[in-house]
């Protein structure tokens, strides 16, 4: 963990759609832990509906999707699913193979970030770290408990 303090973001890694391909999302997941933060990790092929449960379930701050292949093009209806569910605070980033033209599709729906190959461990989990403080930050602030302390 960092000097910083205790807090410990909770990130979701995963991979959506038909891509298979999994080494780099563990990597990535690894290093997280490492980085001292909560990870919770799922095998490929998961379904949009089953991102959105755990994501509530866990109470994510951030979610890592990993794309090999064209499964980042399933991440807009991802994006519209989290915030049908209430769930537009938490942080979904996006890595892997992704085509420069594509990247702004991602962005425009709601995308904090992308993250290509060569990318290095101490960015993706520096970011991370402030992805998910913002995040959990934006959670507290719609918190009914946090409203009525006020």
């Amino acid at each position: 963990m960092t000097e910083d303090d205790d807090f410990r973001p909770r990130v979701l890694v995963t991979k959506i759609g038909l891509d298979g391909h999994d080494r780099g999302s563990r990597i990535v997941a690894a290093a997280c832990r490492d980085a001292g933060m909560e990870v919770i990790y799922t095998p490929p092929w998961q379904s949009i509906a089953a991102v959105v449960k755990l994501t509530l379930e866990e109470d994510v701050d951030v979610i890592g999707i990993s794309s090999l292949a064209t499964d980042h093009l399933i991440v807009p209806k991802l994006m519209q699913a989290l915030r049908a569910a209430g769930l537009g605070h938490v942080c979904v980033v996006v890595g892997g193979i992704v085509p420069d033209h594509e990247e702004g599709l991602l962005i425009e729906v709601g995308v904090r970030r992308v993250y290509h190959p060569g990318t290095t461990m101490d960015l993706i989990t520096g970011e991370l770290r402030e992805f998910a403080r913002a995040a959990r930050a934006a959670s507290d602030a719609d918190s009914p408990a946090e409203e009525s302390k006020s």
